[in-house]
Order: C-alpha cells, then sequence, then structure tokens
C-alpha cells in the first residue's frame, strides 16, 4: 500500500503549497481522493499515469477539494483516454460538471459515471474481488463524507517445498492457495495448513478531511491501519475549530488513540503556520505513531 500526496493545505493554494489531493495505491488500484486545484500538474511531477486512474473519491463540494477536477477530466478528453472514468462524490457535483461540459462544448470521448453520494450513514460504494470502499460520515459545515478503503483478505502462498515432499499434482495448487485440503498422488488427503502460509494481512486506510473532532467515526475507522486526519489548527486557536468545523492536531491524535490505528498522517493544515513540526509535537501527546503529510511526500506500508 502507497500513499503519494499531492497536496495536503487548506483552502487557499500558494505558491508551495497545494489543496488536498492524494493517490492511494491498493491491491493494483491507483484511487484518487479529492481533486483540489493543481491536482493533474502534481500527478505529472509525481510520475503518476493518468490512465490508471479509473476512480475519483470527492469528500465534499468545497473548492479546495474538487476545483481541479473539471480540468483533469477535461484533460482526460484532450488525452484520447478511452477507459470508463468513476467518480464517487456528494449529490450535486454530477449537474456542476455536466453544465460545464455543456457551456464548453467538451462532451468526454470515454464513458463518465458519476455516482452521486447523499447518505448520512456509513455505505459500500465500490467493491471488486481484491478491495471494497466504505463511506465515513464527517461533521463539516456541508455535507461530507471520508473514504475507507479496506482489503479483502488474499490467498494463501504455497511452501513450495512442503507440496512437493507431500507429492501433490500442481493442478491441486489453485486449490491449495484458496484453502482447501487436497488429496495427493498416493490418495492421502493432506492438511492444507501443513503445506501453506498465511495470507499477507490485509491492509487498510481511511482518509478523513474535513470535519470537527466527532466520535461517530470510531467504529467505522477501528483498527484501521493508517489514518489520515485533518488537523487545521494546533490546539492554541481549538476555538476556530467550532465555527470551521474542523479539527486539531491534538483531536486528530485523540480519534487515533480511541480508534487503536496503527499510523496517523496529519494534513489539511492552515497556511497560517509556519512549521509543521508543530503539528506532529502536539499529536504526539496524545498518540506517538505520527507521521505528517506534506505536498510530492510518498508514505509506503
Amino acid at each position: 500500500m502507497k500513499l503519494h500526496i499531492l497536496g495536503c493545505y487548506s483552502a487557499t493554494p500558494k505558491a508551495n503549497t497545494n489543496p488536498t489531493a492524494q493517490v492511494l495505491e491498493i491491491s493494483n488500484h491507483q484511487f484518487l481522493i479529492d481533486c483540489g486545484e493543481g491536482t493533474q500538474v502534481q500527478l505529472r511531477r509525481q510520475k503518476i499515469k493518468f490512465n490508471r486512474v479509473k476512480h475519483i473519491f470527492i469528500s465534499h463540494l468545497h473548492g479546495d477539494h474538487y476545483f481541479g477536477l473539471i480540468g483533469l477530466i477535461s484533460t482526460f478528453r484532450l488525452l484520447t483516454r478511452e477507459t470508463e472514468l468513476h467518480i464517487y462524490a456528494p449529490k450535486g457535483l454530477k449537474e456542476l460538471i455536466t453544465l460545464q461540459m455543456k457551456l464548453a462544448s467538451s462532451w468526454t470521448n470515454y464513458q463518465l459515471i458519476i455516482h452521486e453520494l447523499n447518505s448520512k450513514e456509513s455505505e459500500l460504494i465500490f467493491e471488486d474481488e481484491n478491495v471494497e470502499v466504505h463511506t465515513i460520515p464527517l461533521d463539516h459545515r456541508v455535507y461530507t463524507n471520508g473514504f475507507l478503503f479496506k482489503e479483502k483478505e488474499g490467498e494463501r502462498k504455497l511452501d513450495i517445498e512442503k507440496v512437493e515432499e507431500a507429492n501433490i499434482n500442481v493442478a491441486y495448487y489453485r486449490k491449495l492457495k484458496q484453502g482447501y485440503d487436497v488429496v495427493n498422488e498416493d490418495g492421502v488427503l493432506i492438511d492444507n495448513k501443513k503445506v501453506t502460509l498465511e495470507a499477507n494481512k490485509p491492509k487498510s486506510y481511511a482518509f478523513c478531511s474535513d470535519t470537527a473532532y466527532s466520535e461517530k467515526i470510531l467504529p467505522i475507522i477501528k483498527d484501521v491501519d493508517v489514518l489520515y486526519h485533518e488537523s487545521t489548527f494546533l490546539d492554541k486557536h481549538e476555538k476556530l475549530t467550532v465555527p470551521t468545523k474542523h479539527s486539531t492536531a491534538k483531536q486528530a491524535a485523540t480519534i487515533a488513540k480511541k480508534a487503536n490505528v496503527g499510523t496517523l498522517i496529519l494534513g489539511h493544515y492552515s497556511t497560517r503556520y509556519g512549521n509543521l513540526h508543530d503539528f506532529k509535537t502536539e499529536a504526539q501527546t496524545v498518540f506517538e505513531n505520527v507521521l505528517l503529510a506534506d505536498d510530492g511526500k510518498e508514505f509506503q506500508f
């Protein structure tokens, strides 16, 4: 599992900071999460292939989380994309995108499928044989979702030396990987666990931005491997979290601790602050395993 941070600052873009966008590589997918201004430029800077982006998840319809979307859709068209593109976003995005394409007479030459979301409960919005994606209802000024990405249990791995010692025909290897006991060439039933190894532990990633402090999300993100949680403010500006419906680094760390997550990544920083390490220092008073997002940064898990 690999996470590319394209942008992780709040609201107004600056010369050296970008609004929210990131790419999650998991189970042979490259999921684009949010699409602030400058996203396609950041994709090029990080050498992420456009044609591998087939699913885009938009948390909410504040501009710093989706204003780069119409540009990216248009660029896909100019590059004569043929692969269909799925976008999962709050209700209203389809109307916005359709109007922009209509007025510019720039309809896509590929299938654009927009899945509009309006449920205030967590729901499964994407699933294939390897991964599933659930919404995480957040507490913000407009309808907002985070997203939980979960790998499914993989196949068991062959202990090839033991498999050969057990005299098992290659035709049964697939069954072994699926966890079945099989009969060997001598007609003896072989216990699967004696010739196979445990599958790799499925990985999980939760994206939570933007949101006020909310313990309602704890059951959804419990025990997640990696949590990205917004930390717009430091604790000295906690009073600003109430009208803006954002969080502090300490609040993000409290959520991480109560949810028993493996690693916390902080992001969505207000550009009023000059030193990002203050966010980490503050969060680590509550939760130890803290990483700082920054534009262009990559995390491998």
